[in-house]
């Protein structure tokens, strides 16, 4: 584009902007601590499941000092069901930068963000853009589609050229004045009409200026990603009861879900045509410590993690004799504490099997 087909394309997005955006939360403030909490929350994440979340969290931690303050506990609890839990440990961190070195006060410099923990390019120029109004240029993944469609571009948008092309445009598309209202056009351009799957070009304000459009390849640009091929993998998870309690270990760094709480856990052998009793009984016990009787399966949950397709068998067991190991963080926890922990969203799915009317009742006790 020139100049003019910049300044036209600028204005019939904002007309189109200010007339059908929807009306969000984190669009009714210029403050950074809300706008970064929301886009933190929304990265893979839709704006439907978000929206309660960001309420909710924003009530608990109304500041960037409270959430400082706050145990990291209590911040997984809140964030539990979002997923990708190391966006909620680095918001933690992040505040406790925040307080320490910057006395609470948010930074405005891009440099300075982007240094934050967990804030990558996309998100330090977000908060520039929305909450300073900085010309800060953003990409991400409704952006990186509308760019790459607006400019025909074909190539890998991911790879080191696609990405100096687009980061190159983002910058360029940019007016001097209120560069944050044409970010926030062009991500629910990007959101609304402009979709991975049937774009809705009859209706695109800025049509005339798509080079995709005009070439007929919206349906083939943005190249996808590649494929990852995946793995499917079983599980056992076993819930192991002692006088009323249950045994809960909490996930340590180098695990998924690290900081969250979960029931014994481990991989077996999903070749395996039944499970071998016995190999459980000896893995809790290498595990834990302890000695156990094996009690019935529970449930059969299926759940994804990035590239493992995962069968997750739930049983129940009891104690019957040893003493835990220190080398991890066990806990006995009543049934009726478990909302008191952050689990990860199989074991929250496991927790409410126990807490039904008779299945937590176990005749071992």
């Amino acid at each position: 584009m020139d100049s003019a087909e910049y300044s036209s394309f600028r204005r019939k997005l904002v007309r189109w902007y200010a007339d059908l955006a929807r009306d969000l939360p984190w669009r009714r403030t210029n403050d950074p601590y809300r706008i970064w909490i929301s886009e933190i929350m929304l990265q893979q994440t839709t704006v439907v499941a978000v929206i309660p979340y960001f309420e909710r969290f924003l009530d608990r931690f109304p500041t960037v000092a409270d959430l400082a303050a706050a145990d990291e506990h209590d911040v997984l609890r809140l964030w539990e069901g979002l997923g990708y839990y190391s966006r909620a440990r680095n918001l933690h961190r992040a505040a406790n930068v925040i307080v320490k070195e910057h006395g609470g006060i948010f930074p405005t410099d891009l440099e300075t963000l982007h240094g934050l923990p967990g804030i990558g390019r996309y998100t330090a120029g977000a908060i520039a853009s929305f909450a300073y109004d900085q010309r800060a240029p953003i990409v991400e993944a409704n952006t990186l589609r509308l760019y790459c469609r607006l400019l025909g571009y074909d190539g890998d948008p991911r790879s080191k050229e696609g990405q100096a092309v687009l980061w190159s445009f983002a910058t360029d598309i940019l007016p001097q004045k209120e560069p944050g209202r044409l970010n926030q056009a062009m991500m629910e351009l990007g959101a609304t009409l402009c979709s991975p799957r049937e774009p809705n070009c009859a209706v695109c304000p800025v049509q005339v200026h798509c080079a995709a459009f005009h070439q007929g390849t919206q349906a083939t640009i943005p190249r996808p990603k590649t494929k990852i091929a995946i793995t499917e993998i079983t599980e056992v998870s076993i819930a192991i009861q002692h006088r009323q309690q249950y045994l809960l270990r909490r996930r340590t760094a180098k695990e998924r879900w690290a900081g969250l709480w979960d029931f014994v856990r481990f991989e077996i052998n999903r070749d395996d045509q039944t499970v071998n009793v016995g190999q459980l009984i000896e893995s809790v016990r290498e595990r834990t410590g302890l000695s156990i009787e094996m009690g019935p399966l529970v449930a059969e949950l299926k759940h994804a993690v990035t590239r493992y397709r995962i069968t997750l068998k739930c049983f129940m067991a009891q104690r019957v004799k040893g003493s835990l190991t220190a080398t991890d963080e066990w806990k006995w926890v009543k049934s009726a504490d478990f909302t008191d922990y952050p689990l990860s969203v199989t074991a929250r799915e496991f927790a409410e099997r126990l807490q039904e009317d008779g299945v937590g009742c176990l005749p071992f006790d």
